[in-house]
């Protein structure tokens, strides 16, 4: 194998009785000791299978295309096709494996658009390793993870966006200030939630047992009392609220 091949893993043999499948990861990331040092860290775990590593965002893309893992580690900064444009290639692709953003990068911009573009969650590299582990499973499991010190400096990024933009029409008479302190209703919550725990609308449906147009309805009356304007304004919102529990 040549040294621009992504290192990969034979997939785990199927598993037998009452043995949990193991959660498949990739870590991708450009430097070699950091790469082999987290693949050693995460194998020893006992729900953990590192299935294969990449250093740049092109053997991600075929690695990924391969293997369909679990969960992608994935660093911002790499040659070629870095972090965020292979987060556009994922996001056409719209494969089943869920990114967490492993970075050393305080960009809060680049926070922004990994989260618009798909991300599950962001780690920064200074993080403590349990906190990484705790991540990958919170993940795996379908929730979004940011730590708080990440979720407030992206909330402020939001905000000095919205300064720095037109301000938007309102679309009644109302004041916003007036729609963001109506109460939210259990059924809202929930919806919030659920939004906040990466799912779409399709599947919000069906764990509800409502259609999708209601759920688009309660969806747009959640924007409108809390003065958000898009899904991930809305994730962060409900984690910085502690409202990604649906209470």
């Amino acid at each position: 194998m040549s040294e621009n091949n992504a290192a990969i893993n034979g997939p785990t043999a199927g598993s037998g009785i009452g043995i949990t499948p193991k959660i498949r990861i990739v870590v991708a990331d450009d430097h070699p000791i950091f790469r082999d040092g987290l693949c050693k860290l995460l194998a020893l775990e006992d729900d953990f299978e590192v299935v294969a590593q990449a250093q740049d965002g092109r053997q991600v893309l075929e690695v990924l295309h391969q293997l369909e893992p679990d969960i992608l580690l994935l660093d911002l900064k790499m040659p070629g096709l870095d972090g965020l444009q292979t987060l556009q290639r994922l996001q056409v692709a719209k494969g089943k494996t869920r990114v967490i953003v492993l970075t050393a990068s305080d960009d809060k911009n680049e926070f922004v658009q990994a989260m618009k573009l798909g991300t599950s969650g962001i780690v920064l590299k200074q993080t403590a390793t349990d906190q990484l582990i705790k991540s990958i499973r919170k993940v795996h499991a379908g929730e979004i993870w940011l730590d708080s010190h990440t979720t407030a400096a992206v909330i402020r990024q939001f905000v000095a966006n919205e300064d720095a933009a037109p301000p938007p029409q309102p679309l009644s008479g109302a004041p916003p200030r007036e729609r963001e302190r109506s109460p939210l209703s259990q059924r809202e919550r929930e919806i919030v939630a659920l939004v906040a725990q990466g799912f779409k609308n399709k599947e919000m449906a069906e764990k509800m047992f409502i259609s999708e147009q209601t759920v688009k309805n309660h969806l747009h009356n959640i924007f409108d009392k809390l003065g958000v304007s898009d899904r991930l304004e809305l994730a962060l919102y409900a984690i910085h609220n502690n409202l990604h529990n649906g209470r």
